[in-house]
Formats: C-alpha cells, sequence, structure tokens
C-alpha cells in the first residue's frame, strides 16, 4: 500500500495515499480496533453541514477569510454528495467524545480543500475547527443527524402506514367480528374499530415523536470544551445556529445553557423513548396480525395477508406471517437500544457526555430500522390484507360472550349459566336460554344482535 507522511503534535505516522484523512484519524485507525461498527454516514453528513455552516460564520463575523471559508464549503459539500465517502473509517468504539470523529472530518476537509486550492491553505484545528471543539460540534452534529432522519425517513413511514390503515378502516366498515381480551373471547367488535386501534397508535405515535424533536432543535455550537465559550467570538452560537436551520428547514436554536449542551443527553433519550413507545404499539399490531391471520385452517383464519415468499424449506405451500416477524424482531431492538441509550445518556460526567459515539450510532439505527420496517411492513402486509368474511362470520355466531347482550335483561348470574351451559353441552346461547326458561326464541333474537353490540 502506498502511504504518505502526516504529521500532528504527537509527531509523524504513514497514512494511505489514496485516502484524505490526516494523523489522528490514522491514530484512531490503529488504536481502536472494535468491532465492525463505524461512525453513522448521518452523523458524517451532520458534521459537513456544521463544518460548512462554521466557515460561512467565521467569514461573516469577520474571523475567517473569504477564500478558505469557500474552500471548506466546497469540500463540505462533496462530503454531503458522496464524493469523499470512504474517508470516514473509524469505529463508533473510540473515544467517548467523538473528538477523533470530528478530527476525521476536519482532516478530510483540510487535506483535499488544500488540493482544491492547490495550495496549504487549510489546518484541520486552526481553520476547519475554528470557533469549535469537538465537545460542543459532536452533540451538535448528534441533534442535526438525529431530527434530519426522524423528519425525512421516520415520519413519512409513519404517515403512509396511517394512510393505510385509514384506508382499510373504511374498507372494511360493517365487517363484524370476535372481540377478545386476555385471549380469551368478549364481546363483538367491528373489524374498522381494531384497525382504528392499530391507526390511532401510528398517528399518536407521530405526535408523541414530533413533540420530542423539539429539545434536539437545541444545539451544543459555541459551548467549545467545557460550556464557557471559550475562543469562540461573539454573536457566533446564535449566528451558526440560525445558519444550519437555514440549510436543513428545521427551527434549529442555539442552547440557551451550553453546560446542559455539553453534559447532558437527555433531549436525545426523550426522543428516543418516542421511539421506544412506537416500537411497542408496532410490536402490538404485527402480533394482533399474526394471530388473526394464523391458520390458514387450524388458526383463528380471521384475516388473510399476502403471500411474499414460502415459508419454509421442508413443508411445500407454507406461508408465514414473515413481515409481522421481520417487525417485531426491529421493534425488540429498539427497545434494547432504548437501554443503551439511556446508559450512555448517564454518563455525563462533569462537563461533558463520554459516550456520545454510541448514542449516535444507537439512535440513528433505531430510526433506520423503524423506517424501514414500517415501510415494508405497509407495503408487503398492510395495503393487502384483507378480511375473511366468512370465518369472522362464524366465530360472531359461536362466541359465547354474546350472552353480554342478556344480562340486562335476566341479569349477570342468570347470563353466566346459559354460557357456562352452552360451553358444557356444547349447544348454543339461544337453545340453553331457552331451555333454561329465561326467554323465549323470539325474545332471544330480539335482544341478541352481534350487529347492534358493537
Amino acid at each position: 500500500m502506498n502511504t504518505r507522511k502526516e504529521h500532528d503534535s504527537m509527531g509523524d505516522i504513514f497514512v494511505p495515499s489514496d485516502r484524505w484523512w490526516g494523523a489522528q484519524t490514522q491514530r484512531s485507525l490503529e488504536n481502536f480496533r472494535i468491532g465492525e461498527e463505524k461512525m453513522p454516514k448521518e452523523i458524517i453528513a451532520a458534521f459537513a453541514a456544521v463544518k460548512k455552516a462554521c466557515a460561512e460564520t467565521n467569514f461573516a463575523l469577520g474571523c475567517l477569510d473569504k477564500e478558505r471559508a469557500d474552500v471548506i464549503s466546497a469540500v463540505c459539500d462533496e462530503i454531503l454528495d458522496g464524493s469523499l465517502d470512504g474517508n470516514f473509517p473509524l469505529s463508533v468504539w473510540q473515544t467517548g467524545s467523538g473528538t477523533q470523529s470530528n478530527m476525521n472530518v476536519n482532516e478530510v476537509i483540510a487535506n483535499r480543500g488544500n488540493e482544491l486550492a492547490k495550495k496549504k491553505l487549510l489546518h484541520p484545528n486552526d481553520h476547519v475547527n475554528m470557533s469549535q471543539s469537538s465537545n460542543d460540534t459532536f452533540p451538535t452534529a448528534l441533534h442535526v443527524a438525529a431530527a434530519v432522519s426522524v423528519k425525512t425517513r421516520l415520519i413519512p413511514a409513519l404517515e403512509k402506514a396511517a394512510e393505510t390503515l385509514r384506508r382499510l378502516e373504511k374498507d372494511n366498515e360493517g365487517v363484524i367480528t370476535v372481540g377478545r381480551t386476555h385471549l380469551q373471547d368478549a364481546v363483538p367488535i367491528a373489524f374498522s374499530q381494531e384497525i382504528s386501534g392499530w391507526r390511532a397508535m401510528i398517528e399518536e405515535s407521530l405526535s408523541h415523536i414530533g413533540s420530542s424533536l423539539k429539545p434536539l432543535f437545541s444545539l451544543a455550537l459555541g459551548g467549545t470544551a467545557v460550556g464557557t465559550g471559550l475562543n469562540c467570538p461573539e454573536g457566533f452560537a446564535k449566528a451558526v445556529a440560525e445558519n444550519i436551520a437555514k440549510k436543513t428547514g428545521l427551527p434549529f436554536i442555539t442552547a440557551e445553557n451550553k453546560f446542559h449542551a455539553l453534559s447532558s443527553k437527555d433531549g436525545i433519550t426523550f426522543c428516543h423513548g418516542a421511539l421506544k413507545s412506537l416500537a411497542a404499539d408496532l410490536m402490538k399490531i404485527a402480533n394482533d396480525i399474526r394471530w388473526l391471520a394464523s391458520g390458514p385452517r387450524c388458526g383463528l383464519g380471521e384475516i388473510i395477508i399476502p403471500e411474499n415468499e414460502p415459508g419454509s424449506s421442508i413443508m411445500p405451500g407454507k406461508v408465514n406471517p414473515t413481515q409481522c416477524e421481520a417487525l417485531s424482531m426491529v421493534a425488540a431492538r429498539v427497545m434494547g437500544n432504548d437501554v443503551s441509550v439511556g446508559v450512555a445518556s448517564s454518563q455525563g460526567n462533569f462537563q461533558l457526555n463520554v459516550y456520545m459515539p454510541l448514542i449516535a450510532y444507537t439512535f440513528l439505527q433505531s430510526v433506520r430500522l423503524l423506517s424501514d420496517a414500517v415501510s415494508s411492513f405497509t407495503s408487503n402486509c398492510l395495503e393487502g390484507l384483507l378480511p375473511n368474511r366468512e370465518k369472522m362470520a362464524e366465530n360472531v355466531s359461536r362466541t359465547l360472550m354474546l350472552v353480554t347482550a342478556l344480562s340486562p335483561k335476566i341479569g349477570y348470574d342468570n347470563a353466566a349459566a346459559v354460557a357456562k351451559a352452552a360451553r358444557k353441552n356444547n349447544t348454543t346461547l339461544r337453545e340453553e336460554a331457552v331451555k333454561l326458561g329465561f326467554l323465549t326464541e323470539e325474545e332471544f333474537d330480539a335482544a341478541v344482535k352481534p350487529e347492534n353490540m358493537v
């Protein structure tokens, strides 16, 4: 491998000649050979947006000349369009401040910028990192990446799912099925009502997630190393937040208290809590659907889901609820991720949280998995979901809990006696109510109408 010599405050080190990173990136590569998890691409993109905004703001404040600001901006655009992919190789399992990833971005911008300028124009610390510290740029990139990912990926996926459920709700009006509690038969329910419960879960999750984004719009930039703003020019924090807001179209502002912004990760933890809540509801929806679709002959069999692929390597013709299984596995992962985020958030030792790469990786994985899984579940399951009307009608006619409609007429205890007798004798409620002398056939038929019980 061809190499070139790079230098930092610790001395010389050789780096691959076909990469733009510098000495500090190389040292991190050699010192943290841990796992396969790399810093998420969303964080790198957020860093590029942040570095561009910082350069423009430093120029506007008279701290950085136009030539350097323009070159930094040009390289940031290359990062954002993917031209420099392959230059950000660092492990998630590195320094807890994310300093090495901040310097990775700084070095790539400086080295690539110097090539564009055809001279030694940029220094990674003096110019690219001007008015910044890793301690305020990484939490800023974290908030930008998290908010952008939720807004552009997860929320649209959930809106499509809610739209599909609204359509299913309308299509299934008037279809009566068996309600169930404790996995036991309960009183009848309209299938559209059951679907409305799923739809409301998605809509409530959209509301919760939208509300939870607010803390992410506060940015740590301007706090520098410990929150005091050392080496940061007057007006920088407010101006750079406004710049980032303009670039992203999201309402970013400078954090009111930079000591809080650097040391606490309560905002990202709060937002991930909303993701966990969504995961819990998705698990419930997936389980409802795979239970209702169980069979096709020896299960509930009340709904029909799309047959997307063979379900068994040994049993011909078997089709499984694979989209439900994938969605529920993602939900389990997100629930586990919430534990990781919570523990990592607790590690705000004095003036800095030192588990930020873990938080970034975990939060963004949750958003990515939820977005993809919801989109897949919507297109490959929900959109083709159909009721098995015959099976639903059969089960409604057989459920013993229709007896609930008799309670106001014959009393709870007498109604219970009818239900128990029907179960014991394998007869109908109608037969036992008449046999026990509580009602005539005509009175029973007038009282027990499933369509009037929903």
